[in-house]
């Protein structure tokens, strides 16, 4: 059964075609990477899986609803979303933005949710190692602060489905792992999770399927070592494993 899916799904932006016929779909406890290129239409996908984007062609469904039939707290309830552009444009305190997470059930200021949604964002704060960010304000914090409260606020949705975009960015080297291995547990815990990644090692240890994408379309789909070859390594990155990481082909 698929909790996500894009059915031959094409978007057009700024008079251009980014995403092109592509159809992938997802299921309960699955950690799938989507890899490609900059601009190979990464964001776009997930944005068009949350019904963020217009579609020139096709469908996008979340728990087999069509997204666009969907509105916005029926589609939080059924989708978390980590964005890669995560600026915070007022003086909020960090447990408040956690507490966005809960938006679809009503949520409101921390200090005002009852104890079920509190709880919620207690343990999401707790998981993304930012509980001890929480009374703190958000504009005060580093970059790499501000991505671990904001994947707390993905967290503290409790959504089947969680669609997270280069979720490690600004993240230190432990962070980075701690960030894939809490999003692989949400994974283990029963929802599908779908990250936007660039770190190819990364994938390898933590996908269970990649989804390459290149110019717009699906190039590739399948466990990680059996479909991030050194043919495909070249052809969509112009890219070949050496002794230490990857050097141009």
């Amino acid at each position: 059964m698929s909790v996500l899916e894009l059915d031959t799904v094409s978007v057009d932006l700024g008079g251009r075609r980014v995403l092109d016929g592509v159809s992938f779909s997802v299921g309960p406890g699955e950690c799938v990477a989507l890899v490609g290129p900059n601009g190979a239409g990464k964001s776009t996908a997930i944005r068009a899986a949350l019904g963020l984007v217009p579609l020139a062609e096709g469908e996008a469904r979340l728990g087999g609803a069509s997204v666009s039939s969907l509105d916005p707290r029926e589609r939080g309830r059924r989708a978390s979303y980590l964005p890669q552009a995560r600026d915070t444009a007022w003086a909020i305190r960090a447990r408040d933005l956690a507490a966005l997470g809960r938006f679809a059930w009503g949520g409101a200021p921390y200090d005002r949710l009852d104890a079920d949604d509190r709880a919620a964002v207690d343990a999401a704060l707790d998981r993304a190692d930012a509980a001890a960010l929480a009374g703190r304000r958000v504009d005060a914090l580093s970059g790499g602060e501000q991505a671990r409260v904001h994947l707390a606020r993905a967290l503290a949705a409790r959504a089947p489905v969680l669609l997270a975009d280069e979720p490690v960015t600004a993240l230190d080297l432990r962070h980075q792992h701690d960030a894939l291995a809490v999003l692989r547990g949400e994974a283990e815990a029963g929802r599908a999770v779908i990250a936007a990644l660039h770190d190819l090692d990364a994938v390898l240890g933590w996908a269970d399927r990649v989804i390459v994408l290149d110019g717009g379309r699906v190039a590739a789909e399948g466990p990680p070592e059996a479909t991030l070859t050194d043919d495909l390594l070249a052809q969509v990155f112009a890219m070949k494993r050496a002794d230490r990481g990857y050097t141009p082909a």
